[in-house]
């Protein structure tokens, strides 16, 4: 594997696990703050925390894995 190659690869896996973690952790907080509110919905009250949270995660991970990519992208057409 080249070195180009692997740069890709850390990019995307850096961006990926960072999408992860803020899309986990924004659902999981929106979750806890729908709890708390003062007037507390039916919606609120019959989702699953964890799928919510589940949900956060893959929508970080796909929204990483794209921003990685289109910096790379971008990079190699500012390169030519």
């Amino acid at each position: 594997m080249d070195r180009k190659t692997k740069r890709l690869l850390l990019l995307v896996a850096s961006c990926s696990v960072t999408g992860v973690i803020l899309g986990g952790t924004t659902s999981w907080a929106q979750s806890t703050l729908c709890l708390q509110a003062d007037k507390v919905t039916n919606e609120c009250l019959t989702q699953n925390p964890i799928q919510k949270t589940v949900e956060g995660m893959s929508t970080g991970l796909l929204a990483g894995a794209g921003a990685a990519f289109g910096v790379a992208w971008n990079v190699r057409h500012h390169e030519d």
